[in-house]
């Protein structure tokens, strides 16, 4: 039996979670969305675990989504000899010139840009900030010259960061590229961009999806990077949803301000009715040990209590020993805080006069008017899922039931906090499909007799318009 949180979870498929009962089990647990993390993904593999998750929808029912996550462009230093330590004060000198083995004397970086795009005085983060430098020179063509300032072991193929440097590469590099266009063809629900900067990087991305597919993908933007906040914005206006990715966020700024830019985020997401994802080291113990620590659960807790719409567990599950386990507990301090009353949503009502504002204010009423008569569910009727994304948004304590013909739209919107989606393919007047609807929902349990219950559709149905109808109907 499924479970009845309205936080949504995110599980990231890997070796631990390959065969068909651990997935099933998963879903069962709590997992609504499945991510493909393709910094590690084998074609022929995630072919067959999408037809996999596809098929146990097909069988019982679900509507587990699919989201593809692509890399972007991550810095990593080359091959290192065995051992390699660097101490405080010593200078190292990085080249993009040759591919060496590399030494506490001289080392490779994979960024062509590496030496143009840097300046003296800026840092550089290795292996998630374990290892600082500041650069003291570069030549502009090919060798940087840095002192470390906390050093370390230097261990092959690490991560690089740049916190002070705008960097001239794109969010999508070939492999990314070739990524996305193999995501499309298997039609994930949700693509997620890495190390998005600027509006640019998203719109790169919608032209690829607008070429290889006859249908809109929506895309998340991953906020990693001290200048996609400056410009957030601008892309909160060209993505579908937001990532709060906080692996990378805690290196390119200080860890400590990592929380208020999630809280900021999340409202930032709420208000402009995105969903946003909490992603990172939310439960990483369980990878190893059965018992979370206090804090992570606390972390899970507050990710929720903000007003996230989903939280991601990375190698928890595709590592970790215990991916079925970790998904229970993960549902179980959800279920725990997700309906205190401590949790405020930001309440700005629909201003902008535009073609949507009709709908965008009834789906604001029926959450309101939800809240105010008790109602036990918000069913709405829709072909682009527009209305689901925007009742979700305010939060109401009413089931966010979605009847709908779209397939396509039906595992896409399992991603959003509270919404449930029903394959409803008749066309019968808006009376007859309003009994209809109130009967399903009523034989699935969720509503009884003299209960309230609020239908949205488009008038005339056939023509699957925009919403402009709300209607109270009181259960027989």
């Amino acid at each position: 039996m499924l479970t009845n949180k309205k936080t949504k979870i995110v599980a990231t498929l890997g070796p631990a979670c390959s065969t068909r009962e651990i997935i099933k089990d998963m879903i069962d647990s709590g997992v609504n969305v499945f991510r493909v993390n393709f910094s590690h993904a084998d074609y022929n593999d995630v072919k067959e675990k999408i037809s996999l998750i596809r098929g146990l929808n097909e069988e019982f029912g679900y509507t587990t989504a699919i989201l593809g996550d692509l890399q972007g462009p991550k810095l990593r230093v080359g091959v290192m000899e065995e051992g390699v330590v660097v101490h405080d004060g010593d200078l190292i000198t990085f080249t993009t010139a040759e591919d060496i083995l590399g030494t506490a004397k001289k080392v490779f970086m994979k960024y062509k840009n590496f030496p143009n795009d840097v300046n003296p005085g800026e840092r550089i983060l290795l292996d998630d900030g374990k290892l600082i430098f500041e650069i003291v020179e570069t030549d502009k063509i090919s060798e940087v010259v840095a002192r470390v300032i906390q050093g370390g072991e230097l261990k092959s193929k690490k991560g690089v960061n740049l916190p002070n440097t705008k960097i001239s590469l794109p969010a999508m590099t070939e492999k990314d590229i070739a990524d996305a266009i193999f995501a499309i063809e298997q039609h994930v629900d949700w693509i997620a961009l890495s190390f998005v900067k600027t509006p640019e990087d998203l719109q790169d991305l919608q032209e690829l999806i607008a070429k290889h597919s006859d249908y809109k993908i929506p895309i998340i933007a991953k906020i990693e990077m001290p200048e996609a906040l400056e410009n957030i914005d601008k892309i909160v206006a060209y993505c579908d949803g937001l990532m709060v990715a906080r692996g990378d966020l805690g290196v390119e700024l200080p860890a400590h301000e990592v929380p208020l830019v999630q809280k900021e985020l999340i409202r930032r997401a709420k208000t402009a009715r995105i969903p946003v994802i909490v992603a990172t080291q939310m439960m990483e113990t369980m990878i190893t040990s059965l018992t979370p620590t206090r804090a992570e659960v606390n972390d899970v807790a507050n990710s929720v209590m903000d007003g996230a719409d989903a939280v991601m567990l990375s190698g928890e599950t595709a590592t970790g020993n215990y991916p079925v386990q970790v998904i229970q507990k993960m549902t179980q301090i959800i279920q725990a805080v997700e309906d205190s009353p401590l949790i405020h949503v930001p309440q700005n009502t629909p201003q902008i006069k535009t073609k949507r504002f009709i709908t965008k204010t009834i789906c604001h009423h029926a959450a309101t008017m939800a809240n105010a008569i008790q109602a036990k569910a918000i069913c709405t009727l829709t072909n682009s899922g527009y209305t689901a994304f925007q009742i979700s948004a305010w939060r109401p304590n009413a089931h966010i039931l979605v009847f709908t013909s779209n397939k396509r739209i039906l595992t896409q919107l399992n991603l959003l906090w509270g919404v449930r989606s029903f394959l409803y393919e008749k066309t019968v007047s808006t009376d007859d499909t309003v009994t209809d609807i109130n009967e399903i929902v009523k034989a699935k349990g969720f509503v009884e007799k003299g209960d309230f219950l609020i239908n949205l559709a488009a008038m005339p149905i056939k023509d699957k318009g925009m919403v402009n109808t709300l209607r109270v109907s009181e259960i027989e």
